[in-house]
Parts: structure tokens; C-alpha cells; sequence
């Protein structure tokens, strides 16, 4: 790794996680938590399989990615982030939410992970744990299905479905995105194939601030 050769804290962060694709690693090691190769390189689509074994040695090596040998019936390497990696959770976080009004455009070859959802949710949604009402929305936007959970004014993500959602929204990323931050109308976005349905009041529940992604 080439360095900037400045004595400057943001170019010696970016001497580290500054080359192409190291911050997405940490995006998938916060977003899926303990990974194998597989899982990163199906998160990461468009990398070379080459040069991502060398972005992980790279940020092991930093002190930013480690790797222990998982037991069956896994029995394969699991990367995760220490400590000084989980650090990297606020830049994550603020690159996501300056990247917001980017993603008013999007084109066909653009490549969505149903877990990417997780960042905006946790941006941009709020509970309000004073109405003391449990909401469930799930999400069907990309290859598999999400649940958005509020309760106790925290709110998770997770993969999979419930019979006993308040809602369930559907249609393509950008228009489920633009509707639960309240930056498009869901009749609107309906034209142009979002589905919704279930209790709009759930929806409102998670949804306190308004945000404009266009």
C-alpha cells in the first residue's frame, strides 16, 4: 500500500483504508457481523477474488480485520473487525448518510444486498417507545426478505418474515428507501411499482423525521 508520506491524521487513516473496496469490507464486517470469504466476496460484488484476499491480509495487518479458524460443521476462517475496526463504525455511518442525496440515481447494473437496508434504517428511523406499541414492517426489496423491528425505542434489522407483520413493503430498493424516509409518497411511488400493505400508521411510528434523498 502506497502512502500519501504526509504527517496528517487523514492521510495516514487513508494510507490504511483509503484503497479501493477496504471500507466496503468494513461496511460488510459491521453489517453481517463474522464472515467467511464467501460472504464477503457475495457482498462485495465486482471484486476480484485476488484482490480481496489482499484487502483482508492489508487490514489484518493494520490491526483493523482478524481471522480465527471456525470448528464444524463451519469449519473455515471467520474474518471480524476488532476493536480498532468497530472504531471505523462512525465513518461508515456519516459516508452513508452524505451519500443519501446520491442516491436519487441509480441505473440497472447497480447491484442491492437486502442487508444494505440495515445502514438507513439505523441513520434515519426512529421508535418513539413512548406510544409503547411494538411495530414489525418487512421488506421485500432485493434477494431476500427483511424485517425492520422497533420496540423499547431501539430498531433492528434482520433477515426473514413474519406471519404477524404490521406491513409489508415491496418493489425496487430505491422506491422502498425513498418511502420509509419519507422522501417519496407511498401513492406516488406506487406508479412506478411499490406495493404496500398493511397498517400506515406502523409506517408513520418509525418514521419521525423526514429526509430528502432527491
Amino acid at each position: 500500500m502506497r502512502s500519501y508520506g504526509q504527517y496528517c491524521s487523514v492521510a495516514k487513516a487513508l494510507d490504511v483504508v483509503g484503497d479501493r473496496w477496504s471500507l466496503l469490507l468494513v461496511r460488510e464486517l459491521l453489517a453481517q457481523g463474522p464472515s467467511r470469504y464467501t460472504d464477503l466476496r457475495r457482498g462485495l460484488p465486482g471484486i476480484a477474488t485476488n484482490l480481496l484476499a489482499q484487502r483482508l491480509r492489508e487490514l489484518e495487518q493494520a490491526g483493523i480485520v482478524t481471522r480465527e479458524h471456525a470448528p464444524p460443521p463451519i469449519a473455515t476462517a471467520l474474518f471480524s473487525l476488532t476493536p480498532r475496526g468497530e472504531q471505523l463504525k462512525p465513518v461508515i455511518e456519516e459516508l452513508g448518510r452524505w451519500g443519501i442525496p446520491l442516491m436519487a440515481e441509480t441505473t440497472p447494473q447497480e447491484e442491492y444486498r437486502s442487508y444494505w437496508l440495515s445502514l438507513p434504517v439505523e441513520l434515519f428511523l426512529a421508535h418513539d417507545s413512548s406510544q409503547h406499541v411494538a411495530t414489525t414492517i418487512e421488506v421485500r426489496a432485493g434477494e431476500q426478505p427483511m424485517l425492520i423491528e422497533a420496540r423499547d425505542g431501539a430498531i433492528t434489522t434482520r433477515p426473514g418474515t413474519s406471519e404477524h407483520a404490521d406491513a409489508v413493503m415491496s418493489g425496487p430498493p430505491q422506491l422502498v428507501l425513498g418511502v420509509l424516509t419519507g422522501a417519496l409518497d407511498a401513492e406516488e411511488a406506487a406508479a412506478e411499482g411499490f406495493r404496500f400493505d398493511g397498517d400506515r400508521d406502523a409506517l408513520e411510528r418509525l418514521r419521525p423525521q423526514r429526509l430528502a434523498i432527491s
